[in-house]
């Protein structure tokens, strides 16, 4: 079970600090995981410039130049923000019985290391 999840806050706990330029200490939301190579897209984060070629699309107008976009980041420099307190914390699992339909299932649920709560 993963971590980080699609949707969830987070906050860049390594690399420049923001007077440097850097993304360290800002938070934003999960927009897409990739975890077969540990890595997390995230709004706002490490924005890069990526330049496009220019081509024609189909009713003719330009296409390509300079464009901003975001770049993934290695899931272990980011942590997942505590709803609670807004802080970055540590996330553990605790199993949990979950009863549906009359079956009761024990289904693992992410909680938060600092303050014991389900995120």
């Amino acid at each position: 079970m993963a971590k980080i999840k699609k949707g969830d806050l987070v906050q860049v706990i390594t690399g420049a600090k923001q007077e440097r330029g850097g993304d360290r200490g800002k938070q934003g939301k999960v927009l897409r995981v990739y975890p077969e190579a540990n890595r997390v897209l995230v709004e706002g984060i490490n924005r890069v410039t990526k330049h496009t070629k220019v081509g024609q699309s189909q009713r003719g107008t330009k296409t390509g130049g300079i464009e901003v976009v975001e770049a993934s980041i290695h899931v272990s420099n980011v942590a997942l923000v505590d709803p609670s307190t807004k802080k970055p914390t540590r996330v553990g699992f605790r199993l949990e019985t979950v009863e549906k339909d009359g079956n009761s299932k024990t289904v693992r649920i992410r909680v938060s290391k600092a303050s014991g709560k389900d995120i």
